[in-house]
This record gives structure tokens, sequence and C-alpha cells, in this order.
């Protein structure tokens, strides 16, 4: 879209960002180990609510309850050795479970195998502790969960896939305990196993976990737009830390504290306004924070948010590559210009999963960015969710690079005239996966009216697009395609990213694009004519029906908007 701000005016922004003062933010909230809803926690909300302030900005600092999950200790003891063991957050309980441990590869796909190897046993496994690979060893009979992590280090982790509090229909909580081991004792444990051509071994473990319904702090500040106040550009990040977590996520608040400060200095340059909202329960409460956030702001999100720039463990060291941050179709230009002001990497993107702080899809928010370098290798780093992340872990250069990216996408979205999101490639990214689910179901299920409609809107969207960018518009006009815009966004993000109801929030794991629609994949396995294949058939007829008429309802508006544009 062709009304982005100046190169120049950005430059001249993106020059005022201090690197000593970025340190200096990073170092006074990483000084303490963060847990949600602790003191130490709390003290560091504190001192950004008091930087906030200091810029002339009013905070509100609020508290409510979450469901946390701090683990406490953890014992394990494998023929008679004692190992170094970690529990994670949302972990079952255990109090010196004795039992026998197997091994087994997790490539392995046939679950009819696993089953008669763990049935009753703790098992071991390699990889980061998760919540899909825990369940389907649950479901199989296990009771109890090792990991082996790939490094000297073991990674703190939350295992269960419940997206902030629970409900009562929410059963995605481990009931079995859940340890990690380091890669050196997890091949030492698998030695020992295999000794003497043993299938088994036994084991003694203990897994103590403080799960519990805690207060919970989120701080919120908002520098107000200038025309469009109403509608604003949600940044958040994360406070509460693994340990230090001076990158992940004190490098994170430090960006948005700095972006905070710069962004003060120019506010008559704003057009929109920009909420700043920083969260607890992250770590140990699975989104918690965004999750209530989402909750308790639904309407006011769903009508006047226009984008949700998320942040986390940005600035480290060896962090050289921007290339993969996150971003949907619809924002990847924004995100791509961003990245070109500061650095001349070329920007692919990376589709988000179901994670980080991503609980405003049911609301109607794109989402530009949640982690944005990245180590060589693809990753955030070897100290990640450890004790070693430290300050030492933090490049300045590299903490100031991130946060003119983060300045130039947020001052973007702001002072534009035009709302920088480009909703027809939001409708190309549906076109493309209804193609997909189409060639895999063959007539098993009649999609063409989706395509049909589909189609439609795209035309209807491009010819509008196409529009507003060849003319010079007159204000009413401007509001009146920033209104299309993001009620556009209102149909698109639920169909392309939610699951279940606007309303309420998707487990955390993998995602698919039209994941209402997910369950064809299950379908075109099934055999024809089988109960399975007719209950998968009637539930995806329904899903059907609701994101057709979800088309059509986008398709009229664009209609009726390009109708009342005024054009010189």
């Amino acid at each position: 879209m062709a009304n982005l701000q100046s190169q120049s005016e950005v430059d001249s922004i993106l020059q005022e960002i201090d690197r000593d003062l970025l340190l200096e933010y990073n170092r006074q909230i990483a000084k303490e180990i963060r847990l949600s809803g602790s003191e130490e926690e709390l003290r560091a909300f504190h001192y950004i609510k008091e930087q906030f302030e200091e810029f002339g900005l009013t905070t509100e600092l609020t508290f409510n309850k979450a469901y946390i999950s701090i683990p406490v200790r953890a014992e394990l003891k494998v023929g008679g050795i004692s190992f170094a063991a970690i529990t994670h957050s949302m972990s079952a309980q255990a109090e010196r479970l004795s039992t026998l441990l197997r091994f087994i590869e997790l490539k392995d796909t046939d679950q009819s195998v696993w089953a008669n190897q763990v049935t009753g046993h703790a098992v071991i496994v390699h990889g980061l502790a998760n919540g899909p690979t825990i369940y389907r060893l649950q479901q199989l009979g296990a009771v109890a969960v090792i990991f082996i992590n790939s490094g000297a280090y073991t990674h703190e982790m939350i295992v269960s896939s419940v997206w902030g509090n629970p409900t009562p229909e929410d059963d995605g909580y481990p009931s079995i305990p859940v340890l990690s081991v380091n890669h050196s004792d997890g091949e030492q444990i698998k030695s020992l196993i295999a000794a003497e051509e043993r299938e088994t071994l036994e084991i003694t473990l203990t897994a103590e976990v403080r799960t519990d319904w805690v207060n919970i702090p989120t701080l919120v500040a908002e520098i107000k737009g200038r025309e469009e106040p109403e509608s604003f550009v949600l940044f958040s990040g994360h406070v509460d830390s693994w340990h230090y977590g001076a990158m992940d996520n004190g490098s994170a608040n430090a960006v948005m504290v700095e972006t905070a400060r710069v962004l003060s200095l120019h506010r008559d340059n704003l057009r929109r306004s920009v909420r700043f909202a920083f969260w607890s329960g992250h770590s140990h409460g699975r989104y918690a924070g965004s999750a209530l956030y989402s909750d308790l702001h639904w309407e006011d999100l769903h009508e006047n948010g226009v984008l949700h720039i998320n942040i986390d463990s940005v600035g480290a060291k060896g962090a050289s590559h921007l290339g993969a941050a996150n971003t949907m179709a619809e924002t990847r230009t924004l995100c791509a210009d961003a990245i070109r002001i500061v650095t001349d990497e070329p920007f692919r993107g990376s589709p988000f999963g179901r994670s980080g702080d991503q609980s405003f899809w049911g609301a109607g928010l794109p989402s530009a960015f949640m982690g944005l370098s990245y180590q060589p290798e693809g990753w955030f780093g070897w100290w990640w969710h450890t004790p070693e992340d430290t300050l030492d872990k933090i490049d300045g250069n590299y903490l100031a690079r991130d946060c003119k990216v983060y300045v130039a996408a947020v001052y973007q979205i702001a002072s534009s005239p035009l709302i920088p999101i480009d909703q027809r490639q939001a409708i190309r990214t549906l076109s493309e996966r209804i193609g997909y689910y189409t060639e895999l179901i063959g007539d098993k299920l009649d999609l063409s009216r989706l395509t049909s409609r589909i189609q439609q809107l795209q035309n209807a969207t491009d010819h509008f697009y196409d529009r507003i960018g060849s003319f010079s518009l007159p204000v009413a006009s401007v509001t009146e395609a920033n209104r299309t815009i993001l009620s556009l966004s209102r149909w698109l993000v639920p169909i392309n990213y939610v699951r279940s109801s606007w309303y309420d929030h998707d487990p955390a794991g993998s995602h698919s694009l039209v994941p209402a629609l997910s369950d064809i994949e299950l379908l075109a396995a099934a055999e024809v004519g089988s109960e399975a294949f007719f209950k998968l058939k009637t539930s995806l007829i329904r899903q059907v029906n609701r994101i057709g008429y979800e088309i059509k309802q986008a398709e009229r508006l664009v209609v009726e908007a390009e109708k009342n544009l005024v054009l010189s």
C-alpha cells in the first residue's frame, strides 16, 4: 500500500532510540527472578509503571485471579543412581513414585506399538517437555514422562494445552508427573536401561508443583492518537520470567519502555492510539494475563483494536537473523517495511503457531511479530528458559536494532492515514487453504460454494484496494476505508485462525490455517460409510455453512463500503 510514512520521517524518529537507556531498562527489570504473581515480579511492574509516568503517560495497574503453576522441586533416581532433574508448570504431583522406566523413540508413529511398550511404565523420550507428547503417552497408559533435553541444560516449560484460565470443560492438564533431564544424563539413563539387554529399569521420582489461583498484575498505558483516538494498536509483552529472564523477557520489556519514551515525544504525529500492555502469567499460566485481558475487554478489542504487535526475547548476542519473524499474510508488508528501514536482510516471515500471547484472534485482531531476532540455527539461544538467561546474553547493538524495527512498525500502523493491513493477502491465504482442502477431500465433501464465495470476496476486495490506492481520498473516505479494513479483519482473522468460538481460546499447540475445517484431513482418511465418516461429515457441513456465510457477509461489507467512497 502506498500510504506509509516517509523514510526520512521514520529515520529521524529512530535516531532518538537510546542504546544505553535500553540496557539500563533491561538491567533494572532483570535484576530479580520474576515468577508470576510474585513480589519480585510486582517490583518490575512498578519500575515499568514509573518510567511510563515519567514520560507523561497515565498508567493502570490491575490485578486478577489466574491459574498459576510454579515448579518447586524434582528428584530422580534410576537404577539406584541419582540424577539432576526439573519438573514443569502444570505437571501432576508425585511423591517418591516407584515404577519401571522404558525408553521409546517418538519418531515411531504406530501408537499400538507404544501402547504395548508404555502401559504401566514411566517413559523417557527425547525433546522438550510438551503437552501433545504427554497427552498421547498418558492416554496409552504411561504413569510418568521424562524428557531428555538436547544440551547441557534443562529447559523450563509449561506442559498444559489449556490457554489461560480453565473452564469446567477444560481437561488439557497432565494427570501424570513430568520431568526433564539434560542430554548427558539422559544418555546415561538410556545406557543403564540398555545394559545387560534390559528393556526397563526401576526408578523413583518426585515432582512437586505449586498450582493455585493467584492474583497477577496487568499494566496498561496509552499514548492517545490525534484523529482516531478510539482506535488503538496493542503492543504487548510479558514481564514474568523463568529465572532472571534478561532476554526472555527483560529485553522485550526494555524495548517497550523505550518505544513509549520515543513515541511520546511524537504523539502529535500519531493518528491512532498506541496501547502498551504488560502481562503476567505467560510462563506459568499459559498466557493467562493476555487471555484475561481479552476476556475482560473483548468488546473494546473487537470494536477498536487495529492490530496486535507482540514482542518476546529480543536483542540477544548472536541473534543476527530477522527474516523469519512471525507475521500474518495481511501484515507481511508492514513487517517487511519495518525491517527494511533498519536492515537489508530480506524478510520471508514465518506463520504463527498457537503460542506467545496471541490471545486476540477471536476478537478479530490481526497479528504482527512475536519473536523478532533469532540465532542462525533458528531459535532464541541455548540459554532460553534456563538459569543462564542473564544480562551477559544481551547485545546492546542488536537490542537497539530490534527496538528500531518495533518503533518503525508501531509508528507506521499508528500514523499512516490508511491502515497498512492488506486484506487481499488474507483472502489469498484463505483461498489457498480451501484449495488444499478441496484437492484433499475430493467428492467426499462439497466445498464449491466456499470456493465461489472466496473468489467473489477476492474480486471485490481487489477492486476496493485498487480504488483507495489510486485516488486522493477526502477525510470521510479515509475514515470509511479504514472502517472497512478493520471490519474485514473481524471476519477474516477468526476464519483463518480460530477453530472454536470467537469468545473462547483454542488450546495451545500447533496451528493450521482455517482450523475449523482441519477435520477434513480426518474425513479424507476415514472409511466411506463408517460411523466416523458420517460424524465427521456432519460436523464439517455445519462448519462449511458457518464459514460460507461469514465470507458472504465480508463481501457485502466491501461492496457496500465502495459505494460510500467519495473519490477525488
